[in-house]
C-alpha cells in the first residue's frame, strides 16, 4: 500500500465517449490524462460517478484503468471506481481493476438496496479483505445512494480492514469530516466528495478533493489544495471563492453532461452521455460556457 497519497487534488475523470455514445474515445481520454497531469493534479479516478459507470460494461472498465495507468506512466496514483450494490461484483472489480494497473479502489456504497449500518460494514471489509494488499478508498454519497454511512460504521470499517485507508465524504457538509477527523486522527485520509466545499471540509481535516471541475481546471483546482495544505488559507478561500460558479455551473444538470459540455467547448471530446442520462441543454451550456467566461476573464 505504500506509495499512494492521498492528499491534493484528484480528477473525477470523465469518460469520453464516441458521438453516438456507442464507444469509448480512448485518444480523447488520453489528452484528457495528459492534461491533467501536466496541470499538476495529484491524482486521476477513472470509471466513477463522473465516468458514469453504471453505464460501462465490465470490458469497458478494464480498459479504461488500463489505458489511465498506461498513459499516466506512474506520475501520478491512479484510483478507479469500482464500487456495485452487489458485493460479488464490487470485489470483482476490484481485483480486475488492480489487474489492469490500479494503484487503489474506490468503492462507492451498495446504492437502490438501502443496506443496514450493519450490512455496508460487511460489505465493505468483505471487498477489503479480498483485496488485502491493496489500498481502498470508501465513497459515501447519500444523494445517489440513498444511504448514508455513518461515523461508527465507517470506524467499525476501519478497525476491521486495515487497507482502508480513505474516504470520499459526499454527505454535502462539514459536520461528519469533522467527527471523523477528531475520531480517527491520521489514520483515514478523507477527501472532499463535493467541488463547492473543498475549503471549508479541508479546513476541518479533509486532505483534498476529488474533483469534477478539475476535468476542466485542473490547475485551478490543484492550486486551492495545494495552497490550503500550505496553511495559505487566505489564498485558499480567494481562489475557491472564485471557482464557485464554476463548480455550481458543473452540476446545474445531471452530472456528467455540463462537465462534458465544458470540454467540448474546449474541443477535447465530444459532449456525449448514455442514456439515461442526456447532453447538456442549450440552457445548460449557456449557463457552463458564462461561468467558465467570467471565470477566466477574472484570471
Amino acid at each position: 500500500m505504500a506509495g499512494v497519497s492521498l492528499r491534493g487534488a484528484f480528477t473525477a475523470l470523465v469518460t469520453p465517449f464516441s458521438p453516438d455514445a456507442e464507444g469509448v474515445d480512448l485518444d480523447a481520454l488520453d489528452a484528457l490524462v495528459d492534461a491533467q497531469i501536466e496541470a499538476g493534479i495529484s491524482g486521476l479516478v477513472p470509471c466513477g460517478t463522473t465516468g458514469e459507470s453504471p453505464t460501462l460494461t465490465e470490458a469497458e472498465q478494464v480498459t479504461i484503468v488500463r489505458r489511465v495507468v498506461a498513459r499516466a506512466r506512474g506520475r501520478v496514483p491512479v484510483m478507479a471506481g469500482t464500487g456495485s450494490l452487489v458485493t460479488s461484483k464490487a470485489v470483482s472489480a476490484s481485483k480486475a481493476a488492480l489487474e489492469a494497473g490500479a494503484d487503489a479502489v474506490m468503492i462507492v456504497m451498495p446504492y437502490y438496496n438501502k443496506p443496514t449500518q450493519a450490512g455496508l460494514v460487511e460489505h465493505c471489509v468483505a471487498v477489503a479483505r479480498a483485496v488485502s494488499g491493496a489500498p481502498v478508498v470508501l465513497y459515501n454519497v447519500p444523494g445517489r445512494t440513498g444511504i448514508d454511512l455513518s461515523a461508527d460504521a465507517t470506524i467499525a470499517i476501519c478497525e476491521r480492514a486495515p487497507n482502508v485507508v480513505g474516504l470520499k465524504d459526499a454527505t454535502n457538509h462539514v459536520l461528519r469530516c469533522q467527527e471523523l477527523t477528531r475520531r480517527l486522527g491520521e489514520r483515514l485520509a478523507i477527501l472532499c466528495g463535493d467541488d463547492a466545499l473543498t475549503v471549508p471540509m479541508m479546513s476541518v481535516g479533509a486532505r483534498g478533493v476529488i474533483s469534477v471541475t478539475s476535468n476542466v481546471y485542473p490547475g485551478a483546482v490543484a492550486r486551492v489544495c495545494r495552497l490550503a495544505l500550505e496553511g495559505a488559507w487566505e489564498d485558499a478561500r480567494r481562489e475557491h471563492l472564485a471557482l464557485l460558479p464554476v463548480h455550481d455551473a458543473m452540476f446545474c444538470e445531471a452530472s456528467p453532461a455540463p462537465v462534458k459540455a465544458a470540454l467540448a467547448l474546449r474541443g477535447r471530446l465530444s459532449p456525449s452521455v448514455r442514456l439515461p442520462l442526456v447532453a447538456a441543454t442549450d440552457a445548460a451550456r449557456g449557463r457552463v460556457a458564462d461561468a467558465m467566461y467570467r471565470y477566466e476573464a477574472r484570471s
